[in-house]
């Protein structure tokens, strides 16, 4: 009996191993740059300022573990040759896409935990936000439709 020349890819596993990875990196993103550099919001802003610290603590933990937990996947699936390349890249936008959408408009909009900027008119940078978040999600949809087509051959 041969061995088999190259094994089969994990695309599924591949996908969700860097849609985790993904969310994690934009949580970081938003998280270091709009409230730790630029200071306008915490996770939760309607308490006192040690309890937004505390929400942004918490957040920053989960969006840690999204990356380790995401990272050691795909480095499982890469040691077992069974990373599919293509589909981890599709992930990673859609992970990025989603988490900003999500906290564009469920925390801002929805569950009004904190905007993106106080004492200014938001309009402009919810529609900035959410723009982004939208381009890249179509970015993850295109790499998406590519990995589906070069599976199907």
């Amino acid at each position: 009996m041969n061995a088999p020349t190259s094994l089969p890819t994990d695309s599924k596993r591949s996908l969700w191993a860097a849609v985790l990875v993904g969310i994690g990196v934009m949580a970081a993103v938003d998280e270091i740059v709009f409230h730790q550099l630029l200071q306008w919001h915490h996770f939760f802003d309607f308490g006192t300022p040690a309890f937004g610290i505390l929400s942004d603590g918490l957040l920053h933990a989960v969006e840690l573990l999204a990356v380790v937990v995401g990272v050691f996947m795909l480095l499982d699936l890469s040691q077992r040759k069974r990373l599919a390349t293509p589909w981890a890249w599709a992930g990673f936008f859609l992970g990025m896409g989603g988490f900003q959408l999500f906290d564009g408009l469920i925390n801002h909009k929805i569950l009004r935990l904190h905007q993106i900027r106080y004492g200014v008119d938001p309009l402009l940078y919810d529609l900035v936000w959410n723009g982004a978040a939208a381009v890249l999600l179509l970015i993850g949809v295109w790499l998406y439709r590519r990995a589906k087509q070069s599976t199907r051959g």
